[in-house]
């Protein structure tokens, strides 16, 4: 994900795409430990999308703690 399209989700949007990318994040860390993945180049690239929505989250003072149990 660029960065200017996580600019340009809402507020919902970006909180829902944070969780799809942790999950996308812990299941890859998951095949990697157990060998299964294929393609290592997208562990860094999903923790990067992390970061960056993150960053977005906090930059609009998104309560992510509120929202993400939810």
């Amino acid at each position: 994900m660029k960065a200017a399209e996580a600019h340009a989700l809402g507020d919902a949007e970006l909180v829902e795409k944070l969780r799809d990318s942790k999950e996308e994040a812990f299941n890859l860390r998951l095949k990697h430990a157990t060998g299964e993945l294929e393609d290592s180049a997208r562990l860094p690239r999903a923790r990067r999308d992390v970061a960056r929505l993150l960053t977005i989250a906090r930059e609009r003072g998104i309560d992510l703690e509120k929202e993400l149990k939810s």
